[in-house]
């Protein structure tokens, strides 16, 4: 079992902007905490690497429980989407934090002035981060006690496992080199604390791809609907983080391939959202993928650290693939 903590210092200064990816629904009643789990894993799982329990809430977006300047736990959503980690309104009552100033919080469907406050230990298992400056929020557009973002998790390898609904955090100096049986290994662009699959391609255009835990449903912009001339099947409305409502047009498109993998009839909602904007991405087709097709995979690894993101693929659809890959075929399914 792991006997050391990994501290990251992430600034506590006042913050220019927060980019939040994420596009949650409406909050749902608390769920319970549950207790941190020490595991020396055999397998693919790094015997160093420390697995937290999951609990899945009714819009498939993982929390775990996290400890907030020794109080909690509370129950903290992982959003690889959001560039700050996030403290809600209803916790702070208790917790009574420190004002940090204010910034400008990108949400993807608005821009927001939100005061931050000051976070000086966040621990996540055995895992510490420490002086953070935190954007508040409301729980009931986080669906969340809070938000675990990208200042929070770039010393780490995030590997979420949807067979067996844990989260590992594996520390990225000590991570194993190899694919770990992932059969599919894509190299990815920095960007504000994002990791950007730039080699996607959707319907035959190249699209740039965001890994978005924190969103249900996936979403692409205005420029990739050009682009492939997608038609509208019906509007969508959710909300973002700030709470402002965002209206998309959902389309099923045919194809969206990843390094010899294309998923067939992928819905993706359409709309001009500002983070695409804050990333570069208006005028260049980008997608961000939320757990809608995130948990067609059985794992989903995001390794800031080597800047790659690793898939692994059902057993039969890795079977098929390492076949397809033979032929010099593209699998399909």
């Amino acid at each position: 079992m792991p006997t050391h903590a990994t501290t990251r210092r992430a600034g506590a200064a006042a913050l220019a902007a927060i980019l939040a990816m994420g596009v949650p629904a409406s909050a749902e009643a608390p769920v319970p905490a549950e207790t941190p789990l020490q595991a020396a894993s055999a397998g693919m799982v790094d015997p160093e690497a420390e697995v937290l329990a999951l609990s899945a809430e009714r819009h498939r977006r993982f929390t775990i429980p996290v400890m907030v300047d020794g109080s909690g736990p509370y129950n903290f959503m992982i959003d690889t989407g959001s560039e700050a980690t996030v403290i809600t309104h209803e916790i702070n009552a208790g917790l009574g934090l420190r004002s940090a100033g204010v910034a400008m919080l990108v949400g993807m469907a608005s821009r927001r002035e939100v005061e931050l406050v000051e976070v000086g230990r966040l621990d996540l298992g055995s895992h510490t981060v420490t002086d953070l400056a935190a954007p508040l929020l409301a729980r009931e557009h986080v669906g969340a006690d809070g938000i675990i973002g990208l200042d929070s998790l770039q010393d780490f390898r995030v590997l979420i496992d949807f067979r067996d609904q844990t989260m590992t955090l594996q520390d990225a100096r000590n991570t194993r080199q190899g694919r770990g049986g992932f059969e599919i290994v894509v190299r990815a662009q920095p960007q504000l604390g994002q990791l950007l699959i730039t080699d996607a391609k959707v319907e035959g255009i190249r699209a740039t791809v965001i890994i978005d835990t924190g969103a249900q449903m996936s979403l692409a912009n205005h420029a990739l609907r050009d682009r492939i001339r997608a038609k509208r099947a019906a509007e969508v409305v959710a909300t973002d983080v700030n709470g402002v409502d965002l209206i998309g047009a959902m389309s099923v498109v045919r194809s969206l391939s990843i390094e010899g993998l294309a998923l067939n009839d992928v819905p993706l909602t359409f709309a001009d959202a500002p983070a695409f904007e804050a990333l570069g991405l208006s005028d260049k087709p980008a997608l961000s993928l939320g757990m809608q097709h995130l948990a067609l995979f059985d794992r989903v690894a995001i390794d800031f650290a080597r800047q790659r993101v690793l898939f692994d693929v059902p057993r039969d659809v890795a079977r098929a693939m390492r076949a397809a890959r033979t032929a010099g075929q593209t699998l399909r399914f």
